[in-house]
């Protein structure tokens, strides 16, 4: 990938999970990165380790217009990383969902119509869209039919990007992401990021519940790979605006895979519990990724098998409890 060298490149929520990782790759080949995160003071250690490194860290709300189109000015390309994240939250609070996620991707549309056209964007979208999964591999063709307000909103976006790509010229591609894990999700995330929260809790002694008889399968993705395919789509943006699948292309059992974490944590316990009503009307199912097109496209493949990652994340979260 070496169209990001000496590129000028933001990633706004640069901080969090996965934007952690896309700042890394991106400084591992040398872009000029800038970071935007909503709270300097929640991750001071990592904004002072940056800026040693010579990463501009800008502290700026996506809905504040004035903060992101001086963010954005000048910059080649930009990843959109930043999002109100939880299916039941969003059911819960859909209004925030709503402000955050639609209103704030709209402000950061409109910074790059006024002060950076030629950029191009990479928008980390969700396979919540396609609402409910099945027993085959979904791929992008699908038509999407959310179950809940996080996904339609996701989707909302997604539409956006295509008319300011149609009428605007705005270069954009789209990564529907699975479910990451791997290191660097702090203990305290519940919305997302189930086996890294299933970790947390074997590590600590405690239950692991899941839901029904846990025979839903998923479609996990260790971070680093989902990293790598977040940079390779960012390079197949156009006004077209293509979409890709980002995911690991294996559904496991979610039963199975806290059995797994609780073997190799050697603690913890996987109790089977029943679903909450508003979980379980908003449901998926089985979900599974098709992803040909991320491989046959851009020539990028997931290389970090499950039970690989499972034991990098296990040992990582150990060494932090520690």
């Amino acid at each position: 990938m070496t169209s990001y060298q000496d590129r000028r490149a933001l990633v706004i929520g640069g901080l969090g999970f996965i934007g952690t990782g896309v700042v890394d790759r991106l400084r591992d080949l040398r872009a000029q990165v800038t970071v935007v995160t909503r709270s300097v003071g929640a991750h001071r250690d990592a904004v002072s380790a940056l800026s040693a490194a010579g990463v501009r860290v800008i502290e700026a709300d996506l809905r504040d217009a004035a903060a992101i189109g001086a963010a954005v000015r000048d910059q080649q390309v930009v990843f959109n990383l930043a999002a109100q994240s939880g299916a039941v939250q969003s059911m819960e609070d859909p209004w925030t969902d709503l402000d955050i996620n639609c209103r704030g991707n709209l402000v950061l549309l409109e910074a790059l119509r006024e002060r950076a056209p030629e950029a191009r964007l990479v928008f980390v979208s969700s396979r919540l869209v396609y609402g409910s999964g099945g027993a085959g591999a979904v791929g992008e063709e699908r038509v999407p039919d959310p179950l809940c307000i996080h996904a339609v909103h996701k989707a909302a976006v997604e539409q956006y990007l295509r008319v300011y790509g149609r009428v605007y010229g705005l270069a954009f591609a789209v990564a529907r992401l699975t479910n990451p894990y791997g290191p660097g999700q702090p203990p305290g995330r519940t919305a997302y990021g189930v086996v890294n929260r299933l970790i947390h809790l074997a590590l600590a002694g405690e239950v692991l519940r899941i839901y029904g008889d846990g025979g839903q399968r998923r479609d996990y993705i260790y971070i680093d790979d989902a990293v790598e395919a977040v940079l390779c789509v960012g390079e197949a943006a156009a006004k077209e605006g293509p979409v890709f699948n980002v995911g690991s292309g294996i559904g496991t059992p979610l039963v199975d895979m806290a059995r797994a974490i609780t073997a190799m944590a050697g603690s913890g316990r996987v109790e089977l519990v029943d679903w909450p009503p508003l979980a379980r009307k908003i449901e998926t199912g089985d979900f599974v990724a098709n992803i040909d097109r991320l491989q046959r496209e851009l020539g990028w493949r997931p290389r970090v098998p499950l039970a690989d990652g499972l034991r990098r994340t296990v040992a990582y979260y150990r060494a932090q409890v520690a």
